[in-house]
């Protein structure tokens, strides 16, 4: 049956502002890739990964480049020799495992043989500010796991002293915290010691992608997650003995099908997984629960910091919802 590939770029504000170290943003540009064969069509949607250069005008023309070959038949094997890892490959990835799974009549966790999707723990984002500000951030009730953004002004210390003030703002909260690659070169050991006692479970991607050997042999109080220093299973032998869990973001593995091969490897290499995600919309989320109903920690907040797209996933309270096949899937 003959195929063909529609893509656009949809544009969606930020609730406020959304801050890291590398600066805010105040909306967010996706790319969708819609693949369609008369009667069913399958979605998929990718934010580009902006610390690489990409950008979601590079990613669209991207899209617009592989029409011929969706049309004359390409599927997901083929994807690797298409496009490289990014948000035009997850969004055409995504797009055709919906496809798919509206063809066949099954889900895809079906697909997957994995067990009926519950609602799921998601870390919440605080984004980074002065102490009082993320205190007040992290005050809001009901919140069971924060995901903590650092490497602010101030370096380490500053940084050990907001951790502090969203402690005692959020005294029952579990803590997690992305330092955004912003300790390099600095006595991480110390920081992570003065973490320790917070509660802090998991410090993501202490110092920038590519430095990793600065982790070599610390002795850390807290575990370290691999982000920007792994995008896929071409990334696991340089953070192995550095890193204890990696993060698993679709966008940066290119799609569904490689994130659930990169889950796999790491498992077999003895490391836990977070499911990450940019910011995006609930459409990009539905593939990324497949991945973290797999793994240890889920991030799958992007649609609460934006305005989401209509009739997209269900949050309530710290839980997110499977999607229902009206959306992906």
């Amino acid at each position: 049956m003959a195929r063909s590939l529609a893509a656009r770029i949809e544009r969606f504000p930020v609730q406020g502002s959304f801050t890291i170290s590398r600066g805010a943003k105040t909306h967010v540009d996706v790319v969708v890739a819609e693949v369609s064969d008369g009667p069913h069509t399958g979605r998929g949607e990718g934010t580009a990964i902006y610390y690489k250069g990409d950008l979601a005008e590079l990613a669209l023309a991207a899209l617009t480049g592989c029409a011929g070959a969706v049309a004359a038949g390409a599927g997901r094997a083929d994807l690797l020799a298409l496009l490289p890892a990014g948000a035009a490959r997850n969004a055409l990835d995504c797009a055709l495992w919906d496809l798919e799974a509206k063809q066949s009549g099954r889900r895809v966790w079906q697909t997957l043989g994995l067990p009926v999707p519950q609602p799921m723990l998601t870390a919440y984002t605080i984004s980074l500010a002065d102490p009082a500000a993320m205190a007040a951030a992290s005050a809001v009730r009901g919140r069971e796991l924060l995901k903590v953004k650092l490497g602010g002004e101030g370096g380490p210390q500053a940084d050990v002293e907001r951790m502090a003030a969203v402690r005692r703002a959020a005294p029952d909260a579990r803590l997690i915290v992305d330092a955004n690659e912003a300790w390099g070169g600095t006595d991480i050991e110390r920081t992570l010691r003065q973490l320790a006692p917070l509660g802090v479970e998991l410090v993501e991607q202490p110092v920038p992608a590519g430095r990793d050997a600065e982790l070599e042999g610390l002795n850390c109080a807290v575990p370290l997650a691999a982000d920007e220093s792994c995008h896929d299973r071409d990334s696991l032998d340089a953070i192995i003995g550095r890193y204890r869990f990696i993060n698993i973001k679709l966008d940066k593995a290119g799609g569904l099908t490689e994130a659930l091969a990169l889950r796999h490897a790491a498992a077999t290499r003895g490391l836990g997984v977070m499911t990450g995600c940019m910011l995006c919309t609930s459409l990009a989320i539905a593939p990324a629960f497949m991945v973290a109903m797999q793994g240890s920690y889920a991030d799958l907040d992007g649609p609460l910091l934006i305005e989401d797209r209509p009739h997209g996933l269900r949050f309530e309270g710290s839980d997110v919802y499977p999607p229902d096949a009206a959306l992906w899937g």
